[in-house]
């Protein structure tokens, strides 16, 4: 496997010169005192040491030894309590966090490049602080300052870790039906009793203490969704002064035996009457929970572009070292006996596959990170408005399409090594292994993109994919290189009739929405994918008219771009023609003919 190279020269561009962010920083009130460039490069030049030196070294052989479960206790392999003492004394678990309570309170586009380099570094590492983070953001927008004042300066120092326990064994997407019961105590804590499965990082030996968010039900709750509450359950009890004052009755039952990540603790929790705190208002822990949900699926898509970038680098680097054949047009290194396999149309077509599509989602990532800080830093009420709008809409886009472009990428970065992808040593099949979860935690994509058609499209009323299409035609009338913006206006046409083609059928076919989510999600991310090229092209194009330096790397974007044009934008008709086909052929064999 390659050594692990930040791609901060690509950053850097996509954050300064396509999407400008350093310009909203000095604008906004809450980032103005907080973070400039210099600020901001220094932390992004730090967190390349840090995944480069620190996680990427010890990625195969926690692969290799994995989490050991022993009696209740769950132990990290050889190096990961190190490395996580490094991160947590650097303070990257704070890094968004709110300044009031220890965080460093950075914007999420910066903390976005850095969970692409922890992920591409270490996917199985990233999770234990991932899940920290989450449960900050939780804790923060709905706790009582009592909680916050006591739990987050303690999380965002690294000394304490957080989960999220939503799963149980008979309850995954259907939350309503959970069963883990929450019932009052005179002091004002309540008891928790119930299991829940699928846990990352619900046991470790990482931090002093780990702090569960759990949903459960009060006894008079409503049925369904609308009787879920959020509560506070540390594994070990927390006096008013921060001390730890003994185990609650919180035990890991057994870690999961998974596919990949199996250096990340996948948990069965036991919750056996153990104090908890209520979090936010009773029967409202759903709505809490989701704050951070935005927050954590586009993580989750980050984790399918962070090791895709891996896979890239690795393919690269092979590809251009491995003498196979002779390149079609005569032998190109006439002294070896062979050409590199570099030459062969068909494995740069897998390269620039991985190529255009890492840097395509690493610009729309940052976008929507972009859009996450305007809904939170902007003082302009209508502007926070658009952003959130445009966050619901893209994020179960990026969830979805990052990961699910992960895994092509990673199984194009093992077909690059040929035989060689598919052993150990190589860390390809690891790499295959690893990015497949992301295309099923934290919400199918088959959910993702039921979420984006049936509630973000359809019960919209198409609202939010309308400001969508007016932006991408306001970058297309604002560019000059027809060569791309010809064809993703023709793309953009025929994603808003597919779109309003699926809205009339939506009233007359109740299986329309599910029938054509996953082929829609595709055909609009793929126009996504490509304002974004759009945008950097146009940058890409003025720096180049200026001689600002750095040619090849301009030239390099604008090639690219060209090659997304032409070979991966046309997916999108493809997948529009099968979206728009009716749900009937779906459903004309019954059950006994499946």
């Amino acid at each position: 496997m390659s050594e692990y190279k930040a791609p901060l020269r690509d950053m850097h561009f996509v954050m300064y010169e396509v999407l400008n962010v350093a310009e909203k920083w000095a604008e906004w009130p809450g980032t103005r005192d907080q973070v400039d460039r210099d600020t901001a490069d220094a932390i992004l030049e730090e967190g390349a040491k840090l995944a480069s030196k620190e996680v990427a070294p010890i990625n195969r052989s926690g692969d290799e030894s994995g989490c050991q479960w022993n009696a209740g206790v769950v132990s990290t392999p050889s190096g990961y309590l190190d490395a996580y003492k490094n991160f947590s004394e650097g303070g990257w678990v704070g890094l968004g966090g709110n300044p009031e309570y220890g965080g460093m309170g950075m914007p999420k586009v910066l903390a976005a490049q850095f969970d692409e380099m922890l992920c591409s570094a270490s996917l199985a590492f990233a999770l234990y602080p991932s899940l920290t983070f989450g449960v900050t953001l939780a804790l923060d927008a709905h706790a009582s300052e009592a909680l916050k004042s006591c739990y987050l300066p303690r999380l965002y120092s690294g000394e304490w870790a957080g989960t999220m326990c939503l799963t149980e064994p008979h309850a995954g997407t259907d939350l309503g039906i959970i069963r883990t019961k929450a019932v009052a105590n005179n002091d004002g804590s309540y008891s928790i009793t119930g299991t829940k499965i699928f846990i990352t990082g619900g046991e470790h030996d990482l931090t002093d203490n780990i702090i569960h968010l759990v949903l459960a039900k009060l006894p008079d709750a409503p049925a369904g969704t609308k009787g879920i509450s959020m509560f506070l359950v540390p594994k070990i009890n927390v006096g008013e002064d921060g001390a730890l004052t003994g185990t609650n009755g919180v035990s890991c039952g057994s870690l999961e035996h998974k596919m990949g990540i199996k250096a990340s603790a996948t948990c069965v929790m036991n919750f056996d009457q153990a104090r908890g705190y209520l979090v936010g208002e009773a029967n409202k822990g759903l709505a809490a929970m989701f704050t951070m949900m935005n927050y954590e699926r586009l993580f989750v898509g980050i984790q399918g572009l962070g090791c895709s970038e891996m896979s890239y680098q690795n393919a690269v680097a092979y590809a251009k070292e491995r003498v196979q054949g002779r390149a079609a047009s005569g032998a190109i290194q006439t002294e070896k006996p062979a050409d590199p396999i570099l030459v062969h149309g068909d494995v740069r077509r897998m390269l620039l596959n991985m190529k255009a599509l890492n840097e395509g989602g690493r610009t729309l990532s940052t976008y929507v990170a972009m859009q996450l800080d305007t809904a939170k830093f902007s003082d302009d009420p209508e502007e926070k408005a658009l952003a959130n709008n445009r966050v619901a809409l893209l994020t179960p886009v990026a969830k979805a399409f990052f990961t699910d472009m992960g895994l092509e990428s990673c199984v194009a970065g093992q077909q690059v090594f040929g035989g060689h992808g598919y052993i150990r040593e190589w860390g390809q099949e690891q790499l295959v292994r690893d990015v497949r979860i992301a295309q099923i935690y934290e919400g199918t994509n088959g959910i993702q993109a039921l979420d984006l058609l049936g509630r973000k499209i359809v019960l919209n009323h198409g609202v939010h994919f309308k400001q969508f299409v007016a932006e991408v035609r306001q970058a297309i009338d604002a560019s000059e290189q027809e060569e791309f913006s010809i064809p993703l206006s023709k793309a953009l046409d025929k994603l808003e009739a597919l779109t309003e083609s699926l809205l009339i059928q939506s009233r007359e076919d109740p299986n329309a929405i599910n029938s054509a989510c996953v082929d829609y999600l595709h055909a609009f991310s793929y126009v996504a994918y490509g304002w974004m090229w759009l945008l950097m092209a146009d940058a890409s194009v003025k720096q180049l008219k200026a001689g600002s330096g750095d040619e090849a790397f301009y030239q390099g974007k604008v090639s690219t771009a060209r090659y997304y044009f032409r070979r991966l934008l046309p997916r999108c008709f493809a997948l529009a023609e099968t979206a728009d086909s009716g749900s009937e052929v779906l459903y004309d064999l019954d059950e006994n003919q499946l």
